[in-house]
């Protein structure tokens, strides 16, 4: 009679947290051919055959933890950042050592093309919640430009898009109140927001007033005031971070007289 023989399963190393958190990024699973932020995201406006050849770089993708950096200012440029969960700041530090915030970013956006002037990031991205992303290696990303006319095209439109945004936050620091600049901020994450199939009028601010405020170069007390003057006029309610904009067309209304 054979006497059973009892396997036991090899041993298996389990990293440690922090470990863990610093190992190299996972490979990407999810192609840009299947991923369901493709329309906003590095394939918008390319056919299936460009598509199949971004799915062919070696993407890697990475978790951030809330608070946690994806890269800092100074920091060699190599890869472009393509945000598939959560939302970043982006933000330059001053010569006083004081934070001034250039700009959010949310899922579909990208982050890192301020590194493409001088090959270091011009400023620091700091995820605001636990967040996900896609790194692009950019110099296979523009080997495989050279091979695409439309690829080229979409990253020259990528490029573009960087200069519209310093454009716009130059029109809100430059020429706007603080009533103007609260809105269009706040009508800009509607905007966004209904882009990714999300409600436009209601959701959940991940930055905090003193960030809102370094962005559109307006004190915390300003921030705070302004948005109890929209409550006060009807156009929103306010929970903490939590906004819903009970008067969207006001709210555009009250923007658009200002600027006229």
């Amino acid at each position: 009679m054979q006497t059973a023989t009892r396997h036991t399963a090899p041993l298996q190393f389990v990293p440690r947290e922090d470990a863990r958190r610093d190992a190299a990024p996972a490979p990407l699973r999810t192609l840009c051919s299947t991923c369901h932020l493709k329309d906003l995201c590095l394939p918008c406006g390319l056919n299936g055959t460009d598509i199949e050849r971004l799915d062919g770089l070696k993407f890697a993708r990475r978790r951030i933890k809330e608070g946690q950096a994806l890269y800092h200012e100074g920091e060699k440029f190599q890869f472009i950042y393509a945000v598939r969960s959560g939302t970043f700041k982006s933000h330059l530090t001053l010569k006083d050592g004081r934070e001034q915030v250039t700009g959010f970013q949310m899922a579909g956006e990208l982050l890192g093309l301020d590194g493409l002037a001088s090959g270091q990031h011009a400023s620091s991205a700091i995820a605001l919640e636990d967040a996900e992303i896609c790194a692009i290696p950019y110099a296979h990303l523009m080997e495989l430009a050279s091979t695409s006319t439309d690829l080229q095209h979409v990253i020259s439109r990528l490029m573009s898009r960087e200069i519209v945004r310093e454009h716009s936050l130059m029109m809100l620091l430059g020429s706007m109140n603080a009533e103007e600049r609260l809105a269009a901020f706040l009508l800009n994450i509607s905007q966004r927001m209904k882009a990714r199939g999300w409600s436009a009028s209601e959701f959940h601010l991940r930055m905090s007033r003193a960030e809102i405020g370094s962005y559109l170069g307006m004190k915390l007390e300003t921030v705070s005031r302004t948005f109890s003057a929209f409550q006060h006029q009807r156009l929103l309610e306010v929970d903490k971070k939590h906004v819903r904009i009970t008067s969207l067309e006001g709210l555009q209304q009250a923007f658009d007289m200002r600027v006229q």
